[in-house]
């Protein structure tokens, strides 16, 4: 069940619903919302999504990916979606969410800390896992953000 995501927004920003996509047991896929991360007159600056739910491929994927786009990087903005997709996570019940990074993207480690998470680890990816064999990906930083703190 999806809700409603009108309420994603602050003074800053606005999430606008891209798209939701469906449970996919076969690809061990979760439920997930899409997000373009506008500015208050819907100006895109980047995109945000929502895996909501926990199994071993958000463990190293992540329940938050997030871009922003090389003219509006600087201003916290993907900290701030993600801190609107917290809202977001609790409405589905979830009390934590997991945020994934790789480990030499500095830009991104500091992302997750501004949006309150606590590096659990630096793993080794799987042999068999997608970002793996599809992106040659080898270690994520696995950060870990509890949404009661938020």
């Amino acid at each position: 069940m999806f809700f409603d995501t009108e309420f994603l927004k602050n003074e800053e920003i606005q999430l606008i619903l891209e798209k939701t996509v469906e449970t996919d047991p076969v690809k061990n896929w979760l439920p997930a919302y899409h997000f373009f991360i506008c500015d208050k007159i819907g100006v895109k600056m980047g995109v945000c999504d929502l895996r909501v739910g926990y199994n071993e491929r958000v463990y190293y994927g992540g329940n938050i990916g997030y871009r922003v786009e090389r003219p509006y990087r600087g201003h916290h903005y993907a900290g701030k979606a993600c801190r609107l997709l917290f809202q977001l996570a609790k409405r589905h019940g979830m009390g934590y969410v997991i945020i994934t990074c790789n480990p030499d993207n500095w830009a991104s480690r500091r992302t997750c800390e501004y949006a309150g998470g606590k590096l659990m680890e630096i793993v080794e990816l799987p042999e068999d896992n997608d970002m793996r064999l599809e992106d040659g990906e080898t270690a994520k930083c696995i950060y870990r953000v509890e949404l009661s703190e938020q």
